[in-house]
């Protein structure tokens, strides 16, 4: 008896270490989200029709069999935060090179806004299924991250909303949540969470991309290694990408769009990539002070479950 005793107050004790541990990460993770901010910064607009020899924005034209329509959706990535000139948008840059590799005038409407989760994607697709387009990109998934949303949850909206996009004979390519272990901002051992988190999440989303008719582009597996060792690569908030980072991002993200929409003239049409090794190698290098890689594992493991503990409690007292 005295042994199970003395057990249920380690493990009392544990849990309770555990728990306060994960609440000091919600905090820190609270803390980094304030730091990083910078306030009334918002991203450039730069809608309109963009022409082979990269002319525009031009007024929509009323030439809509030869022009093609590209709608960008999803978070402040996608609007393009973090770019110096409106000319440097992901949006006008694909819209462009969509344009000289199609040899037709592109539309571009960006409807992506700063701060939007998986939750709120939803109303961008309401808004884009007015008049379908030709093709849409998605970036989303890093806010939902950063807010705790959980990733099962996260990937079925997304899912749900590229099944309506394709029901309405759009094609539709995503680019998969970025590594936000990357970002060197974030404070460790919140990053290695923030890791864990946005890999998992991009591995659902792949899924649920495929599993919808849509093409997903792993952006974490194809360019974490450059953002982690390039801090040029992100802009002055040291979290969202630069101009450089951006340009980045397109260089895959274009071949995909050419692709679903039939004019992709650089060789066979890319295909989903498999889950790299990469992440979770650099992932494993990773160790908290005093803890194997392995005992580094199970710990943030803890945490995780401690920081859903929390967040669950936190929900339950609020109804």
């Amino acid at each position: 008896m005295l042994g199970l005793w003395r057990t249920t107050v380690v493990l009392i004790g544990a849990g309770g270490a555990m728990a306060g541990a994960a609440y000091g990460m919600l905090e820190q993770g609270r803390r980094t989200r304030r730091t990083l901010a910078i306030p009334n910064w918002f991203p450039f607009r730069a809608d309109g029709v963009y022409l082979p020899d990269g002319t525009g924005p031009l007024a929509p034209c009323s030439d809509t069999e030869t022009t093609l329509r590209l709608a960008v959706l999803g978070d402040s990535s996608a609007a393009g935060l973090g770019v110096d000139q409106p000319e440097e948008l992901p949006g006008v840059v694909l819209a462009r090179g969509l344009a000289e590799e199609a040899g037709r005038p592109v539309q571009l409407d960006t409807l992506a806004s700063c701060g939007c989760t998986s939750r709120r994607l939803g109303d961008q697709v309401d808004a884009t299924l007015l008049d379908p387009p030709h093709a849409v990109l998605i970036m989303v998934g890093a806010n939902d991250v950063t807010l705790r949303m959980p990733p099962k949850q996260s990937a079925k909206l997304l899912g749900a909303g590229v099944s309506r996009l394709r029901a309405a004979g759009t094609a539709v390519v995503v680019g998969t949540c970025p590594d936000l272990g990357a970002i060197r901002a974030i404070p460790q051992p919140l990053r290695a969470i923030a890791r864990t988190w946005s890999l998992s999440l991009a591995r659902l989303q792949r899924d649920a991309v495929l599993r919808a008719g849509g093409l997903p582009v792993p952006i974490a597996d194809l360019l974490a290694c450059e953002f982690s060792a390039q801090p040029a690569l992100f802009s002055r908030d040291q979290f969202h990408p630069s101009t450089a980072g951006y340009d980045a991002a397109c260089s895959v993200l274009l071949p995909a769009l050419c692709s679903v929409l039939g004019v992709w003239g650089g060789g066979s049409a890319p295909q989903p990539a498999p889950r790299s090794t990469v992440p979770a190698a650099r992932a494993a290098r990773f160790t908290l002070p005093g803890l194997t890689s392995d005992r580094t594992s199970r710990a943030v493991a803890a945490l995780n479950r401690g920081a859903r503990q929390i967040c669950s409690q936190q929900l339950r007292l609020r109804t």
